[in-house]
């Protein structure tokens, strides 16, 4: 069994000491031996260096490769960003799960959605842990809680748009998703990836569809998963998700002047991932 842990954690807010950590498990397993992720903590430290040194020469080998993928909600920026960063090896962040994860803490707290000065209160309450098995499947940690269902919930859209319009939650967040991009291979998603986190990624994509092909694929997600909702109650969301992500002062959703649009309403996901590797292979010559 061959397998590679990472750990990122980012401890601190401003002057601020915060408890948010996201810890980024990612296995390659040759065998089924296992499939329990290896912390680095448990391991020696002769163990730990020679990892260490792995990862720089591979970073030196990919010349530390960023992919943007930004977009609407439902537009398939996760599903395609998950599957093409296992193509290539690379770490996949779905960045829109850790506001999802804020959104879901200020819920459960009683916060509403858009109480600013409460909301940046909860922050340095917040942990969050990102694993991923061998399989890339990606799982969210709140608190120790796995909360990767609970945060696809339509309500939690309408959360996760309000927290991040503001400053002190992306600034927050920020920092832990360049500084995975500045370590990392990465295939980034979310909204401002290519603006605004990585405006100097080696690839920017802008990923639409309209609005009624994401509705559907979003309702059919949420059904398979036996989320009680109907194709209105998801569309309606995905409106007012899309109106409050456009029109927010602070890091607004829009795809980068220099981003390729790629528009799936008529492809196929199969159609979409060839299109999306095609443009890195073309790009990076990988």
């Amino acid at each position: 069994m061959v397998a590679v842990s990472e750990v990122i954690r980012q401890t601190r807010h401003r002057e601020e000491r915060s408890d948010v950590a996201i810890h980024v498990f990612v296995q390659r397993h040759k065998t089924t031996e296992s499939k329990t992720p290896i912390r680095e903590s448990g391991l020696p430290h002769r163990l730990r260096t020679v990892r260490n040194d792995e990862r720089k020469m591979r970073g030196k080998l990919m010349n530390n490769i960023s992919i943007a993928l930004d977009g609407p909600s439902g537009a398939g920026k996760s599903t395609l960003a998950k599957k093409t960063a296992g193509h290539f090896g690379f770490i996949y962040v779905d960045t829109g799960a850790l506001y999802r994860c804020i959104g879901l803490f200020a819920l459960r707290n009683n916060v509403a959605s858009k109480d600013r000065e409460n909301v940046i209160k909860l922050l340095p309450k917040i942990k969050l842990d990102m694993e991923y098995d061998e399989a890339g499947v990606q799982r969210m940690y709140l608190c120790g809680e796995d909360v990767t269902d609970a945060i696809r919930m339509p309500e939690i859209s309408a959360y996760a748009s309000d927290v991040s319009a503001m400053p002190e939650v992306r600034e927050f967040l920020l920092k832990m998703q360049r500084d995975m991009a500045d370590k990392y291979n990465v295939i980034m998603d979310g909204r401002d990836i290519g603006t605004v986190v990585l405006p100097d990624a080696g690839l920017k994509i802008f990923i639409t569809a309209d609005a009624d092909a994401r509705a559907n694929r979003r309702y059919l997600e949420l059904v398979a998963k036996g989320v009680a909702t109907t194709f209105e109650e998801v569309k309606n969301a995905m409106i007012l998700r899309d109106k409050n992500d456009s029109e927010r002062e602070s890091s607004p959703l829009k795809a980068a002047e220099d981003a390729v649009i790629l528009d799936t309403t008529e492809l196929t996901f199969d159609e979409s991932f060839k299109e999306i590797c095609k443009l890195i292979s073309g790009r990076f010559n990988i």
